[in-house]
C-alpha cells in the first residue's frame, strides 16, 4: 500500500502533452493502493486530522455542515465492517444501499466494498425491479433511507426485503438527527434496526482480510451499452485506477475543496467526488439528501462555494443550465474549474454559465462498464472545441466498423465509427447469476480481447482526444439517464391497436432529450387513440421508470424501413429534430418554411442547416434558440 505522496504516484497532468510522460512510467511502478479500503485507510494514515467530508443536512442549512476528519471516517468503516461481517456476510455477497446522500452513505458504501460488494441502487426504481436487481447481485443486507430521511423510499425497503428475506434492513438517519428514532417494523427473521446506533457497539479495530484489486468492489445498476437493465460489476483495482486518473489532475492539490450533489447510486458520486478526493486528501463537501433536485439548492449555492472555498464541482449539463440564470451574490473566487458528463454539453450553456461566473466548465466522457470516466478536458487554451475530452492514462482508445454479425475492423485515427476502450478501467462484466462460487459475470459479447465496445459513435483524433458523433444503439439519454427505446416500444405495443413503435430522443434543451415515440394503428382504432394523451397514459401503466415515459406519441401511417425492408430510424430523427428547429423558429416570431431547414446524417452525425435571415436581430435570435441544443447546426448563406 502506498504511504507517501511519492512522485511517482501523483504526475504532472495539467495539458494534454502530458500524457505521453505520464504512461512512460508503467502503471504498477506507481505503487497505486490495491483497493477502495486501502485509499481511506492511506488518507486516515497522511491526513488524520484533516476534514474528509462535510455533509449538509438540507440547503437552508448551509452553514450548518457535519464534518468527519479522514480518521474519523475510517474508524466508522471499521465499526461497521465489523458490524457486517458479525452477520457471516462474506466477499461472494452484497449489501444493497437505497437511500439518497446522507451522512453515514458514504462510510456505509466503503464499508460494504470492504466486507463484501456494494449494490447501491436508485431507491425510486419500483420496488421489484430493486427485488430483482438486489436478488440478482445477491444482497444479503440492505441498507436504506429510514421513515425520518425518506418515508417513500423506506417504504420501498420494506417491500424489497419481504421479498428478498436479507439478514438484517439498517435505517439511515438524516445528517445530524439526534435523539431516538421512530420504532422500525418488526421483519421476522430479519434485523432491522438504525445503522447508527447498530454500529456504536462495534469494534473499532482493523478488520482482517482486506480485499485485493481483483475483488469485486460494487455492482451499479446500468442500462448497458444497449439499454437493457444490468448489473455492471467492477473490481477494487477498476475504481482505484479510474479515481487516481481523476486525482492526478494537476490544477487540484490536498488544500482542494469539491462539491457534491449527484447521488452514491451514480458512478461520478463514487469515484469523482469519493474516491478521487480521498487519494489526495481532498475536502468534500456534500449537499443534503435531494443534491441538485432540490430547488432551495441554487439560492444559496454561490454562499456555500464561498463558504467552504469550493476548487471544483461535478454536475449534469441542467445544472449548469440553472446556475448560469442565478445572481452571484458571494465571492466564488475559490472555483477553479466546473466538471460536467452524463449528457452532452449544449454550447450556449458553457458560453452561458462561463460568461456570467468566470468559471470554465472542463467535460468528461465515460460510462459505467468503464468504471466511470474515461476522457478528460482541460482549461484554457488547451480546451477543444466540439470534443469531450482527451483520454485518461493507461486507456486506449479507437474507432472500429462492427458489421451486423459484431465482426469488429479497425479504423485508422480520425475515422468515425464505434468507440472501444482497453485498460484497467474496464469493467469485469455484467452479473448473470450467481452459485456457491460467488457472483457469475459475462460481458455479453461487449468485450473482446479486452476491448469493450462503448455502443457510441466517434471520432479519435491522433492526440486521443475524442468527439462524440451520435450512438450506435439507440439509447435516449435524458439528463445522463439511459433510457432503451426498447421498452417504450414494447410498453405500446401491449395495446391492441397498436401494430407498430418507434422510440427516439426528442432535443430537449433542459435534460438533452426526452423520449417521444411513433406509432402505427390497426384500421379498427377508435379515433381518440390519434391523439397521443391516451397512449401516454397506456405506456405510463405499461412501464417500469417514470423517465421512460414518452413525452409524445405520434401517429403515423407507417413507419420507415430501408431499401431490403428492415426497420430504421433515422428518418424519424431527422423529422423529430427538423420539427423541434421549427417549433423554436415559431416560438422566436420568425416565419419558415419547413423545407429550409435541412436534416441529414454526415459522417453519422446528424446536422442541421437553415438559410441565415437578412435581418441580424433574427439570425441572433435564432442562435440564441438553437444553440441551447446539443445537435450541430449552421446557416447556410444566400
Amino acid at each position: 500500500m502506498t504511504t507517501s505522496s511519492a512522485p511517482a504516484l501523483w504526475p504532472d497532468y495539467a495539458t494534454p502533452d502530458s500524457l505521453a510522460a505520464i504512461e512512460e512510467v508503467p502503471l504498477a511502478a506507481r505503487n497505486l493502493p490495491t483497493s477502495t479500503y486501502s485509499v481511506l485507510d492511506r488518507a486516515a494514515g497522511l491526513w488524520p486530522d484533516q476534514p474528509a467530508v462535510t455533509f449538509l443536512p438540507r440547503a437552508e442549512d448551509w452553514e450548518e455542515g457535519h464534518t468527519r476528519t479522514f480518521a474519523e471516517l475510517r474508524t466508522e468503516v471499521h465499526r461497521l465492517v465489523h458490524l457486517f461481517r458479525s452477520h457471516g456476510i462474506g466477499r461472494r455477497e452484497s449489501v444493497g444501499l437505497l437511500s439518497p446522500n446522507t451522512a453515514l452513505l458514504p462510510t456505509a458504501l466503503l464499508a460494504a466494498q470492504t466486507a463484501a460488494i456494494a449494490a447501491p441502487v436508485n431507491p425510486h426504481l419500483p420496488a421489484d425491479h430493486i427485488t430483482r436487481l438486489l436478488r440478482l447481485g445477491r444482497a444479503r443486507i440492505l441498507v436504506a433511507a429510514g421513515p425520518e430521511l425518506d418515508p417513500g423510499t423506506w417504504r420501498t425497503a420494506l417491500a424489497v426485503a419481504a421479498e428478498l428475506k436479507p439478514i438484517a434492513l439498517y435505517a439511515l438517519r438524516p445528517t445530524g438527527a439526534t435523539g431516538t428514532g421512530p420504532a422500525l417494523e418488526d421483519l421476522g427473521g430479519t434485523t432491522v434496526d438504525y445503522l447508527d446506533a447498530a454500529m456504536a457497539t462495534s469494534p473499532d479495530e482493523r478488520p482482517r482480510a482486506e480485499p485485493n484489486a481483483h475483488d469485486l468492489a460494487a455492482l451499479f445498476h446500468t442500462g448497458g451499452t444497449t439499454g437493457a437493465p444490468k448489473l455492471a460489476a467492477h473490481t477494487h483495482g477498476n475504481e482505484v485506477v479510474d479515481a487516481w486518473s481523476i486525482a492526478a489532475n494537476s490544477l487540484l492539490d490536498e488544500r482542494s475543496v469539491i462539491f457534491a450533489g449527484l447521488p452514491l447510486f451514480h458512478v461520478n458520486a463514487l469515484v469523482v467526488t469519493l474516491l478521487a478526493p480521498l487519494l489526495r486528501g481532498q475536502h468534500v463537501v456534500w449537499a443534503g439528501p435531494l443534491g441538485y433536485r432540490e430547488p432551495a439548492l441554487y439560492s444559496h449555492i454561490w454562499r456555500i462555494v464561498e463558504r467552504y472555498r469550493i476548487s471544483a464541482m461535478s454536475a449534469v449539463p441542467t445544472v449548469y443550465s440553472v446556475l448560469a440564470q442565478v445572481p452571484v451574490d458571494a465571492d466564488i473566487s475559490s472555483l477553479r474549474f466546473a466538471v460536467v458528463g452524463a449528457s452532452a454539453l449544449p454550447p450556449t450553456v458553457r458560453t452561458a454559465f462561463t460568461e456570467h461566473t468566470g468559471v470554465e466548465i472542463c467535460e468528461g466522457y465515460g460510462l459505467t462498464e468503464a468504471t466511470c470516466a474515461t476522457a478528460r478536458s482541460f482549461t484554457g487554451g488547451d480546451h477543444r472545441p466540439g470534443s469531450v475530452g482527451q483520454r485518461m492514462p493507461y486507456q486506449q482508445v479507437k474507432t472500429a466498423l462492427v458489421d451486423s454479425k459484431n465482426n469488429w475492423l479497425d479504423l485508422p485515427p480520425g475515422a468515425p465509427g464505434v468507440l472501444l476502450i482497453k485498460g484497467p478501467t474496464v469493467f469485469a462484466g455484467y452479473v448473470t447469476g450467481h452459485g456457491t462460487d460467488g457472483l457469475h459475470l459475462d460481458s455479453q459479447e461487449t468485450v473482446r480481447d479486452g476491448w469493450l465496445n462503448t455502443g457510441d459513435l466517434a471520432r479519435v483524433d491522433r492526440d486521443g482526444f475524442i468527439h462524440l458523433i451520435g450512438r450506435a444503439k439507440d439509447l435516449i439519454i435524458r439528463g445522463g439517464h439511459n433510457i432503451d427505446p426498447a421498452t417504450i416500444e414494447d410498453a405500446l405495443l401491449q395495446h391492441p391497436h397498436v401494430t407498430g413503435a418507434s422510440a427516439v430522443g426528442r432535443p430537449d434543451p433542459h435534460a438533452g432529450e426526452v423520449p417521444i415515440a411513433y406509432v402505427t394503428l390497426s384500421p379498427e382504432a377508435p379515433e381518440a387513440l390519434n391523439r397521443s394523451g391516451h397512449l401516454i397514459e397506456h405506456a405510463r401503466a405499461h412501464l417500469q421508470e417514470s423517465a421512460a415515459v414518452p413525452k409524445d406519441v405520434i401517429v403515423l401511417d407507417s413507419l420507415p424501413v430501408t431499401a431490403v425492408g428492415k426497420p430504421t430510424k433515422v428518418p424519424l430523427r431527422i423529422r423529430t429534430v427538423r420539427q423541434t428547429v421549427l417549433d423554436e423558429l415559431a416560438a422566436a416570431g420568425l416565419p419558415s418554411d419547413p423545407t429550409d431547414v435541412d436534416c441529414r446524417f454526415d459522417d453519422a452525425r446528424l446536422t442541421v442547416t437553415l438559410p441565415r435571415p437578412a435581418a441580424a436581430d433574427a439570425a441572433d435570435r435564432i442562435t440564441a434558440a438553437l444553440g441551447r441544443y446539443t445537435f450541430a447546426w449552421s446557416f447556410t448563406e444566400a
